[in-house]
């Protein structure tokens, strides 16, 4: 489990039910099951207008990855990598297809596929480059449903409290009423605002930084392929790919060991 975002989602509802219980409120006052339809199945409805029906599945199925913390898989790489460059010095680069078959990350397969079919170093990098950059455009599309998300709810909650001063006005015979519905119509809005700001929005931020965080290793790993096939000393490979790790003083493995 991520535990920033599980303490971030506590640590914001938890504060914010309590400042209404330390004011003398209750759970019931923000408990409305129709303000609720209206705002999430509105925002829900605009956001399929504006996306197609597969972006904004795809967007709901990402979502447990907020949740979740990533895999540190980066000093494993580097490792192959180091690895990767060590066998090639020694027997050639097309030794290595040996061992595209116990390669599980596709774009690091398809880049060292690349290296052993005798793709040159520039040319390799410009095609994964490519790669990298159709793929990107297709993952952005995720985090921007929920900022679209948080866009469309604060209004629409401003519609389901209007909508709720409407049914009020109507009933202004009964004064003692008026009050209780003002409130339970200023619902919508709280969920809409709420919703946007605790959820929607940073849900897409969080998002977003997972997109990165990919990208940068695939990054390393179209780095590591090329400095392999121009024939880059093993040591000063680790020591370079170890610039692509969030901490520098991370180790990815023991040093490599001296290449003549």
């Amino acid at each position: 489990m991520d535990k920033a975002t599980l303490g971030g989602v506590v640590l914001a509802v938890g504060g914010i039910l309590a400042g209404l219980l330390l004011e003398g409120g209750n759970l019931g006052q923000i408990v409305q099951p129709t303000a609720a339809m209206i705002v999430f199945g509105g925002t829900l409805g605009a956001i399929l207008i504006q996306f197609p029906l597969a972006v904004v599945w795809r967007a709901l199925k990402q979502l447990a990855h907020i949740f979740s913390e990533p895999q540190n898989n980066e000093p494993a790489l580097i490792r192959d990598l180091v690895g990767y460059a060590q066998r090639a010095r020694r027997v050639g680069i097309v030794a290595l297809d040996d061992e595209l078959d116990r390669i599980t990350d596709p774009f690091l397969k398809k880049s060292l596929m690349l290296a052993v079919d005798g793709t040159e170093p520039q040319e390799l990098r410009e095609m994964m480059e490519l790669e990298l950059d159709k793929q990107a455009e297709h993952e952005e599309k995720t985090p921007q449903v929920f900022e679209s998300a948080g866009g469309f709810s604060p209004t629409i909650g401003i519609i389901g409290a209007v909508l709720g001063l409407i049914q009020v006005m109507q009933h202004l015979d009964k004064i003692d009423e008026v009050g209780r519905g003002i409130a339970v119509a200023f619902v919508a809005t709280i969920y809409g605002v709420g919703a946007a700001n605790l959820f929607f929005l940073p849900a897409a931020g969080k998002l977003r930084f997972r997109i990165r965080q990919q990208q940068l290793t695939h990054e390393m790993m179209i780095e590591g392929v090329v400095c392999i096939l121009e024939g880059m000393n093993p040591r000063v490979l680790e020591s370079k790919l170890l610039g692509f790790l969030a901490e520098p003083s991370t180790q990815a493995a023991p040093a490599a060991e001296a290449e003549p």
